[in-house]
């Protein structure tokens, strides 16, 4: 990955936040910007062709996806899991080699294991650029981006900003995603929810702490959905309960600091994470995030094409 004097990321594969340096990310949130406030125009060079492989469920990643593409003026060729060869006992590794083949620029994909892209990105004989829409409980680099995206244009900055992410923790991509970025930009991070959805390995990036005790410090709070499918066994809860011990209720809303901002990667369970009239309260940026995606989704996009010119 790359960036040029005038700002241009270029991005081979997006896999891992881990692969971004700060300045690409600030360079990706700026072209963003400049697709969403319409000060630049999609310029293609060639013909190019997408594929979006989700072999999960999603509306969010996988349309704001398709939209960012159409956007781009990108070709979309169409794929449906349950109608492909997976079903014939096809790999995955062997339906990307099927979308390089035919001649698919760009595959986003969503898969159920983590690390899948590994062995796609290590081949010598798939040249198909690789964008990870979700690993399993890995990361989630495009929802991570818009993310920032989101805080930066409340914001202007990272640097001291308090963040606290509120949840299902240990089984969320998009948690792993945003600690490591926003700790590495200067934020502070915090970590509420369930202790027993809580590992040790996060203490590196941030501090455990009481969700009553900290909601009015937060600049930003993140909550994260209760990812059910994701837990074979472990501590359950009621609906009421949980949203009465780790959701954002009515009273620890009024509680946050006016400037403060609340954020959900969706889908939301209502009156779960969140009481349901508050997913469109003025602190909410949860739609604003969902606008977000799409701009920045054509960003990751533009720098994957400038990464093949």
């Amino acid at each position: 990955m790359t960036i040029s004097p005038d700002g241009r990321v270029s991005i081979k594969h997006l896999t891992s936040m881990e692969l971004l340096s700060n300045d690409e990310v600030l360079g990706l949130i700026k072209r963003a910007q400049d697709y969403k406030y319409q000060r630049i125009k999609p310029e293609l060079k060639r013909q190019f062709f997408a594929a979006n492989l989700f072999f999960e469920s999603s509306t969010r990643t996988h349309k704001s996806f398709e939209m960012a593409e159409k956007k781009l003026g990108l070709e979309v060729i169409e794929f449906d899991a349950k109608a492909s060869s997976v079903n014939k006992g096809e790999t995955l590794y062997d339906t990307i080699l099927t979308m390089s083949s035919i001649g698919v620029d760009i595959c986003v994909i969503r898969h159920t294991d983590e690390h899948y892209y590994q062995e796609l990105v290590d081949s010598r004989t798939i040249q198909t650029t690789i964008v990870n829409g979700g690993d399993g409980s890995g990361q989630h680099p495009s929802q991570s981006l818009l993310d920032l995206m989101t805080i930066y244009e409340e914001f202007g900055t990272f640097q001291g900003l308090k963040i606290m992410i509120a949840g299902d923790i240990t089984h969320s991509r998009v948690a792993k995603s945003n600690m490591q970025m926003l700790k590495r930009l200067g934020a502070d991070i915090y970590f509420t929810g369930p202790k027993s959805w809580y590992s040790d390995e996060f203490d590196v990036y941030g501090h455990y702490v009481s969700l009553d005790d900290m909601i009015g410090q937060v600049d930003v709070l993140m909550l994260l959905r209760v990812q059910h499918e994701r837990h074979a066994s472990g501590e359950t809860f009621s609906k009421a309960d949980y949203h009465a011990q780790y959701g954002l209720t009515h009273a620890r809303y009024a509680a946050m600091r006016a400037d403060a901002i609340i954020m959900h990667p969706a889908p939301v369970n209502r009156g779960v994470e969140i009481a349901s009239d508050l997913v469109e309260a003025p602190k909410s940026r949860i739609a604003a995030q969902m606008t977000n995606g799409v701009f920045m989704r054509m960003a990751i996009l533009e720098a994957i094409l400038n990464g093949k010119s």
